[in-house]
């Protein structure tokens, strides 16, 4: 299995989150933009931190976390 990867800049966070619908709160954490209440959750039910935020998973809006264990979860899955 092929995996692309695709690296985003600190910078450009914002405006990628802005193309699926989302935003920041005022705490920095990932919210829909039509409902500034509402985080968004990773699979595992977790609130996910601008700061913590490592991509999409393709074909859905999966947020996924930069930390170790989302990351081998996620390698997991793409086997």
């Amino acid at each position: 299995m092929k995996l692309s990867n695709i690296v985003i800049d600190e910078s450009a966070k914002l405006d990628v989150l802005d193309l699926y619908g989302k935003t920041t709160d005022k705490e920095g954490f990932i919210v829909e933009k039509e409902s500034i209440t509402q985080r968004v959750l990773t699979p595992n039910g977790e609130e996910i931190h601008i700061d913590e935020w490592a991509g999409i998973i393709k074909g859905s809006e999966e947020f996924v976390k930069s930390d170790a264990f989302s990351l081998i979860e996620l390698a997991k899955k793409l086997e």
